[in-house]
């Protein structure tokens, strides 16, 4: 489930708003930043979930590839670690 501050860091990574509590209601603009909406402030916590399911595939799949190369060449994961790799 995706907090506040990775929904805000999601929306505007250069920051520009300060935020008190967690609610939306609290966030104040500073003039730089581009404000955005409630509702977008709202759909962002699916998206950011979304990502952090994309991210977590994403190494669970290249963690996955890496076990299959190692054991193509008959290796695994601990042979890596008594090499200190």
């Amino acid at each position: 489930m995706a907090l506040s501050p990775e929904v805000l860091s999601y929306l505007r990574p250069n920051g520009g708003y300060v935020q008190v509590g967690t609610e939306y209601e609290g966030i104040t603009f500073e003039p730089s930043c581009e404000p955005f909406t409630k509702a977008e402030y709202e759909a962002a916590f699916a998206q950011v979930d979304a990502w952090k399911i994309q991210q977590s595939d994403a190494k669970a799949q290249a963690k996955a590839s890496a076990e299959a190369k190692l054991a193509a060449l008959g290796l695994t994961a601990e042979d890596l670690k008594a090499l200190g790799l």
